[in-house]
């Protein structure tokens, strides 16, 4: 799917353009050292819901994307976009 397909799909779906993508998701989740299923008992969803949102943000209700995104900002990690919306990575704040 091409990325203005793709920010339509989304748009029409109420999701900004500026919506984190399944690998700054994976990445998040990885650096953070945890596991799928540490990431559904903290927000409340179960693996499955982790394993379609890292596959395809979009697959699933934007709820789940904002709490998911929510948890791995709490703890430290930022999404970079470019100018246009587009996700191109994280950052992880240095531990205090």
């Amino acid at each position: 799917m091409s990325d203005f397909k793709q920010n339509v799909r989304l748009w029409h779906r109420g999701i900004p353009s500026n919506m984190v993508n399944a690998a700054q998701l994976r990445a998040a989740r990885v650096w953070l050292e945890m596991s799928q299923d540490a990431v559904a008992a903290e927000v409340g969803l179960t693996r499955g819901t982790i394993i379609r949102l890292e596959k395809d943000p979009s697959a699933v209700q934007p709820r789940t994307v904002r709490d998911v995104r929510k948890l791995y900002e709490a703890r430290g990690i930022q999404f970079v976009f470019r100018d246009d919306g587009v996700g191109i990575g994280i950052l992880k704040d240095p531990p205090e």
